[in-house]
């Protein structure tokens, strides 16, 4: 694994305070950015899981970037998130051909601050287990920053 660069770091603060936003607008707090290697952000989408449960912010951003660029570009660029793609996320940044990720806070500690809230019903099985099923190697840096990436939950989920 690779270390994050500084680049990463600022689009992990971009995507964190999206997070937050994501949460002020009365969305579920979760946020994700496509980033091309060249540093032009690609997509950025909040969370809408409260109309559509697959809504997630990574889908979200992976359509619009899957919609606008082609494999090739996509192959080089980065999905930056506030939380560990769940599996159905990691499985659409898989088939996007997204070739790399990194997230702040890992589904480990997600699970500990959502509970059993029915509105977060996490799968403990880790983006990484995701992508090492695949053909073509995915890159993951993360977690990276969990106590930041914690603030937007607080006090949001019901135990």
């Amino acid at each position: 694994m690779s270390n994050a660069t500084d680049q990463d770091h600022e689009f992990l603060t971009r995507v964190l305070a999206l997070a937050q936003r994501s949460r002020d607008e009365g969305h579920h707090p979760f946020a994700a950015m496509v980033v091309a290697a060249d540093g032009t952000v690609i997509s950025e989408a909040m969370n809408a899981s409260s109309s559509d449960r697959t809504a997630h912010a990574e889908m979200n951003a992976l359509r619009q970037a899957s919609q606008r660029h082609g494999p090739e570009q996509l192959a080089t660029a980065t999905l930056y998130a506030n939380a560990e793609p769940c599996a159905m996320c990691a499985g659409g940044t898989y088939w996007s051909g997204v070739g790399r990720v990194v997230y702040a806070m890992s589904e480990a500690s997600l699970l500990a601050l959502t509970g059993s809230d029915p509105e977060n019903p996490t799968l403990s099985l880790p983006c990484r287990e995701v992508f090492a099923r695949g053909q073509r190697p995915t890159e993951v840096i993360g977690p990276l920053r969990e106590d930041e990436a914690r603030q937007a939950h607080a006090g949001f989920w019901k135990k």
